[in-house]
């Protein structure tokens, strides 16, 4: 009885801060990846310069497996969250303050670059942090809320954000907008982004709990050298180090070229052996909606939304498995570390196929695109049956 009500303290106390921290990890993502594509193209800058630079933004998070050691080593996960929220606040109040400048494509660029960094560092110290406050079985719980605060966070960047945006640009232009009423609103919306960051920073200083597996370990700097070494040939040793390698890889390609509650729920229920193969068809098979979309053009946007919230929930459902598994396999020493490297692998699995989408999408046309974006699917499919994965992993 007593262990039934530490458990559903342990669990009540969570609820306080996995929300806010995964809302707060996707919300920086989904500003630098997609958010300036928009901003970028509602101020007039060519697509040519948009794709070319922005792609380059996603490198952090694809190398950011060559600082996770640090993370580890210096500083405890909660400072490193902490710090990162307030430093990613600051460059948001940058973006903002540049944006109405002449030079504002430069000195945002060079931000977002920064602030790209500074949100790579964030999901480092956010997933060890994860990982350290919560049991296996915790986590498997409360990897399909993770999932949806991070996927919420998306729809409010790509969503909410946006609208505000276009309101703000209509209030301050009317029916004759221009570039000074476009920088003004985006100017705007970043500011209110950065009191957000710095408001959540101080949140997370109150709630966010201090395992005591949660601590800096006193090292010198050859010692350090020594360990990011010995950490790097660890994860490289691991079992099933190539099949695990080729899933993270070819799990997104798909989703990449067109770039959970529930989920989690289910995966503590029946385990990550069991539902790995429907999951990963939940996160792949709805693309066929865009073949769809292609070929038909619906102008009916009941229909529209309808098909795309099916592909944004078979997104969510599936994804929780992704990120089960990258847990499963990082178990072990230097744990946060080696999701780290899970992590950097996903990123470059999805910066690898973005590349080359558009240059694809104008070779063939959306229609054969997204039939090709669908045959994507087969790769992952037949490889998972040949992954080896322990029988109860993820089970409450």
């Amino acid at each position: 009885m007593q262990n039934r009500k530490k458990q559903t303290s342990s669990l009540l106390s969570a609820t306080k801060w996995i929300p806010s921290l995964y809302l707060t990890e996707g919300i920086p993502y989904v500003i630098i990846i997609n958010v300036s594509v928009l901003l970028y193209k509602r101020l007039g800058i060519s697509n040519t310069n948009i794709a070319f630079w922005t792609s380059w933004i996603y490198l952090p998070w694809v190398i950011k497996p060559f600082w996770s050691p640090f993370v580890d080593i210096l500083r405890t996960k909660r400072w490193w969250i902490i710090t990162m929220q307030i430093g990613i606040g600051l460059a948001l109040a940058s973006v903002a303050y540049f944006i109405p400048t002449s030079f504002f494509f430069k000195t945002t660029l060079a931000v977002f670059w920064l602030m790209a960094f500074a949100s790579a560092t964030h999901d480092i110290a956010a997933d060890g942090f994860y990982m350290l406050s919560l049991s296996e079985k915790e986590q498997s719980f409360f990897v399909g809320i993770r999932s949806t605060f991070y996927r919420l966070a998306l729809i409010i960047g790509q969503g909410v954000l946006v609208i505000l945006a276009g309101y703000l640009e209509k209030k301050y232009g009317g029916e004759n907008i221009t570039h000074t009423h476009i920088a003004k609103a985006w100017s705007i919306v970043f500011y209110l982004l950065s009191a957000f960051f710095i408001v959540i920073s101080l949140y997370h200083i109150l709630v966010l709990p201090k395992p005591l597996s949660d601590k800096k370990k006193e090292i010198s700097s050859k010692e350090i050298l020594t360990e990011f070494g010995k950490t790097l040939i660890s994860f490289f040793r691991k079992k099933e180090i190539g099949m695990a390698l080729a899933f993270m890889l070819l799990f997104r390609l798909s989703e990449a070229m067109i770039t959970k509650l529930a989920g989690g729920f289910i995966m503590s229920i029946y385990g990550l052996k069991r539902l790995l193969f429907p999951m990963a068809l939940a996160i792949t098979v709805p693309n066929i909606v865009y073949v769809v979309l292609a070929y038909f053009q619906p102008d009916n946007l009941l229909s529209i939304n309808t098909m795309i919230a099916f592909e944004q929930f078979g997104y969510g459902f599936g994804f929780t498995a992704y990120m089960m598994y990258l847990i499963y396999f990082s178990q072990g020493e230097n744990q946060t570390s080696h999701y780290a490297l899970c992590t950097g692998f996903m990123a470059l699995g999805m910066m690898l196929p973005s590349m080359v989408a558009g240059k694809l999408e104008s070779l063939v046309g959306y229609q054969m695109f997204f039939i090709i974006v669908v045959i994507l699917i087969i790769p992952t499919l037949l490889l998972i049956p040949m992954m080896k994965i322990e029988n109860d992993f993820g089970k409450k």
